[in-house]
């Protein structure tokens, strides 16, 4: 049944009337919003109250013809309601209608018990900006929106400084009284299940009679001015912008919004409406691409997308820049909209970026920490690493360097040694008085279980212990660090550097518990009840592959998993006589080159693939055959040979191919040529398997048919929906950065996931970077200086020692090996989406974007901004009405033609 009073009141906040084309129905959300809240009675008193216009209770009541207790009562339940306003004038309640947006929306949204008790309220403040914003693309001039972005202030200092009205401070120090909120947005995004991850309390920040208004009905608490500051710092350092109210007058406002591109409704009119004019500062970014390294932080903190990275090196044939068209002078309905703009947000532009970032898993800022060590800013080097890697020590010695593979500069001479100097730059981590520890940037407390102590589950660790999460990590061996602590041998990652790096998460406070096997010690569902909020498993690929072949289960036959894990524990000292290791891949290496060094008389590896056809790094091959390890190519084992249950020897016979017509594998053999070897030892390293243990029985969790888990391929979720999963476990085994990369996935699923309303995947950047096109940029003229190389180390000599005799950079040869990045990519503005918030300025290390005054406006008088906006939009009809005939002759022309 509808409220009649509620529709009249609605139509009169709308300024309508019933009956006319802009009447307001029961099906608009100006209805929507007030119907659970307001009840007739309160509507009776509520319709005379005016736009702005302070009354007494004693003056309504004469108005409403009830006693002026009556009246008062109702006008506070409008004023908790947030139908009202109310503030105390001359020591007297007055009363008054604001406008909806910003207005009446977020004051009933703002009220916490009815946004909880009515979603309603929520939703219809989402569908009054879907239901205005398109009427206002290209009709309202820069600066006269109901709400504007005010930025940044650090981020404009100095000449390009014009006004005081520009400044966050003057707003804060012109006033005496303040208060602080949840953020309505988000407050309703959450009421829809539509969060983006940045979370609603203690968002938005009252001034004067605005605050007065939330403390008194309960909407905000009442803070200091140095508060207002440090709320003010804490969200620009977490990659918020600044958004006032546009409507209280020049040089006036009443709050100050920390507002998100995902989340704010205001930002909405840029991004899904396309129409920044709405919102707006009077600054653009401008990029100095001399001084710009790609680093991408300006692009994944830009609230609208205006930002992306390109290339900076010239290309062979241009590819010419498509013209856009503008709500400046075009119609503008839903084909020019982007509706999806919270799921489809692109970081890079289609003619791609430096090969670097985009070949790297976890898309580190390479560049960047390429040229602060060139200027010798090393710790904010490794900082810049750490926003993406927690592990830059680990990574230095054992990654696969994907970003070398794809280095320009290869295409010259020789790949920059990105990962010796991420090396060196990550040395002072491992000395405690300059390691870097990140700032905590929330403290959201809630108890979060990460199963198994490899790179994936430490990597979630770090990130949720960022943000403040009670996080517990169990892992049932006695060590920490999973295979990179039992599966690498310590002549390629010395235990130390592993422990140092965790060490840094126990200063941020998470707690480790080894030797507890969840599953077997401990169930889910007992954690559950601890008070574990999220679960992140990330057990790895702990068991060795078997080769299913006769002789496999007899004495002396280890898989190359179980020999590393023993000599790692100290449990293996010494392996004597002949060792035959099969199998070709960089772990197959290190077994081989781990036998050498624990006693074995002579070592040999037996591998399918022909040499180059090694899964193997080059490199790692070449190490293994400096220590006298021999390896015989295009063997595989028939049989493994035993006397009394011991080992004696291996059948090998001649393979052929490794890979068919489609270059999977499926090997042949010639079963007419074989060949015995000797063994005391057989070391079997073909693969690692996953051993599940107890630990999924009983849970929705489904497996696939290679016994990897099913998770959601964008946010890692399980078939049990507080369950999350990555490293090996998801992609079967890979490299230390793959499982690192989805680590910080892993935490950004479950932060959402922990907090009510919050979607997995609106509003989350897919950060698919990708290379330019090699084959077209020109790389004629550039010197060849050659690779930079750390003292090496030979082979002799190694082999004596676990430890790693490798050596690191000097700092003369760090300074000479930067001098050789191309600096390929570079930041690109979109002009016409950047609203000038200042967020790409902050997070730019380099001095290379600005923001630069374009426009001048300011906040407007509210009784002039109707008619300006009048007189803007019959100019913006008749640019659209003088465009339709020129295009109308040009296609009459073509058609002639």
């Amino acid at each position: 049944m509808v409220k009649e009073k509620v529709l009249d009141l609605a139509n009169k906040i709308s300024r309508t009337k019933r009956g006319s084309k802009d009447e307001i129905t029961p099906n608009d959300p100006e209805y929507k919003i007030l119907e659970p809240i307001v009840t007739e009675e309160m509507a009776e008193v509520g319709l005379c109250l005016e736009l702005r216009k302070p009354q007494s209770a004693e003056e309504i009541s004469k108005k409403c013809g009830k006693s002026v207790e009556e009246t008062e009562r109702l006008l506070w339940e409008l004023a908790k309601a947030g139908a009202a306003f109310v503030n105390k004038i001359d020591g007297v309640d007055k009363f008054w209608h604001e406008i909806w947006v910003p207005g009446h929306m977020e004051m009933i949204v703002n009220n916490k018990e009815n946004a909880k008790k009515y979603p309603q309220l929520g939703m219809a403040f989402d569908a009054y900006g879907k239901k205005r914003g398109p009427k206002a693309a290209g009709n309202v001039p820069v600066g006269l929106g109901p709400m504007r972005v005010i930025p940044i202030e650090h981020a404009i200092e100095g000449e390009t400084r014009r006004a005081s009205f520009e400044e966050i401070s003057k707003y804060l120090n012109e006033n005496t009284i303040f208060s602080v909120s949840d953020c309505s947005c988000r407050t309703a995004r959450e009421a829809m299940g539509e969060g983006c991850g940045h979370l609603k309390e203690d968002m938005c920040i009252q001034l004067g009679h605005a605050a007065e208004y939330y403390i008194r009905t309960g909407r905000g608490r009442q803070i200091t001015r140095e508060e207002a500051f440090e709320i003010i710092k804490r969200a620009e350092e977490n990659g918020l912008m600044h958004c006032i109210p546009n409507t209280d007058g020049p040089g006036k406002t009443h709050a100050i919004c920390n507002c998100c591109g995902c989340g704010c409704f205001a930002v909405r009119i840029a991004n899904m409406f396309v129409n920044p004019d709405m919102v707006r500062s009077n600054y653009v970014s401008q990029v100095d691409k001399d001084k710009c390294v790609a680093c991408g932080e300006c692009v994944e903190n830009c609230p609208t997308n205006a930002l992306k990275l390109g290339q900076k090196l010239c290309s062979k044939n241009p590819i010419p820049e498509k013209k856009r068209e503008l709500p400046y002078d075009t119609e503008w309905g839903p084909d020019k909209w982007n509706v999806d703009y919270r799921t489809n947000r692109r970081v890079v532009l289609e003619t791609g970026s430096s090969p670097c970032k985009a070949e790297c898993p976890a898309h580190i800022g390479i560049q960047g920490y390429i040229k602060l060590a060139a200027q010798g800013r090393y710790t904010e080097a490794l900082e810049l690493i750490k926003k993406e890697n927690p592990f830059p020590a680990v990574c230095g010695r054992v990654c696969p360097r994907y970003c070398e593979s794809a280095c320009t500069r290869g295409d010259i001479d020789d790949p920059v040694a990105i990962d010796e100097i991420k090396k060196f730059i990550a040395e002072q981590d491992l000395n405690k008085e300059r390691r870097y520890i990140p700032k905590k940037r929330h403290n959201y407390g809630k108890k979060i279980a990460v199963i198994g102590a490899g790179p994936a589950g430490l990597s979630c660790a770090y990130y949720l212990a960022i943000d403040g999460y009670k996080v517990t990590v169990f892992e049932k061996e006695k060590v920490l660090g999973g295979m990179l602590t039992l599966g690498i041998p310590s002549f390629r990652l010395e235990k130390d550097v592993v422990n140092a790096e965790i060490d840094i998460l126990r200063e941020l406070g998470v707690e480790f518990k080894t030797g507890v096997e969840v599953g077997k010690d401990i169930k889910l569902d007992d954690l559950r009840k601890q008070g574990f909020e999220a679960f992140y498993i990330a057990i790895g690929a702990q068991a060795g592959r078997k080769l299913k072949i006769e002789g496999e289960e007899a004495e002396g036959v280890i898989t190359g998993v179980d020999f590393l894990r023993s000599v790692n524990l100290g449990e293996l000292k010494n392996l004597n006589g002949n060792i035959v290791v099969i199998g070709g891949g960089n772990v197959a290496i290190d077994v081989a080159r781990t036998a050498v060094r624990v006693g074995a008389l002579n070592t040999s590896m037996y591998c399918l693939e022909k040499k180059e056809e090694m899964p193997a790094l080059k490199e790692e091959i070449e190490e293994a055959e400096s220590e006298g390890i021999v390896i015989n190519n295009s063997w595989g084992p028939k049989r493994i040979l035993t006397e009394n249950g011991r080992v004696v020897g291996v059948e090998f016979k001649k393979c052929v191919s490794v890979f068919d017509e489609n270059k999977k594998f499926n090997p042949k053999y010639d079963e007419n040529e074989t060949k015995v070897v000797k063994a005391d030892y057989v070391l079997i390293s073909v693969g690692q398997v996953i051993d599940w243990g107890g630990l999924i029985e009983g849970t929705k969790i489904e497996l696939n048919p290679n016994n990897t888990i099913k998770v959601d391929p964008d946010t890692y979720q399980t078939g049990e929906k507080d369950v999350f999963a990555g490293g090996d476990i998801v992609t079967g085994p890979k490299f230390a950065i793959d499982a690192i990369a989805m680590g910080k996935e892993g935490a950004i699923s479950i932060h959402r996931f922990v907090h009510p309303g919050q979607s997995l995947v609106l509003g989350r950047t897919k950060r698919n970077y990708k290379p330019f096109d090699k084959e077209n940029v020109i790389l004629e003229g550039y010197d060849r200086m050659p690779r930079q190389r750390p003292v090496h180390v030979e082979g002799d000599k190694a082999k004596t020692t676990l430890r790693d005799l490798r050596g690191t950079f000097t700092e003369e040869q760090v300074k000479k090996e930067t001098e050789r990045c191309l600096s390929c990519g570079a930041t690109v503005v979109d002009e016409f989406m950047c609203i000038g918030c200042g967020q790409c300025v902050t997070k730019c290390k380099f001095d290379a974007i600005k923001l630069v005054k374009k426009y001048d406006a300011q906040n407007p008088e509210f009784s002039k901004m109707k008619s300006t906006i009048v007189k803007y939009a019959l100019k913006r009809k008749i640019r659209i009405t003088l465009k339709k005939p020129l295009k109308y002759m040009q296609s009459v022309f073509t058609r002639k033609k």
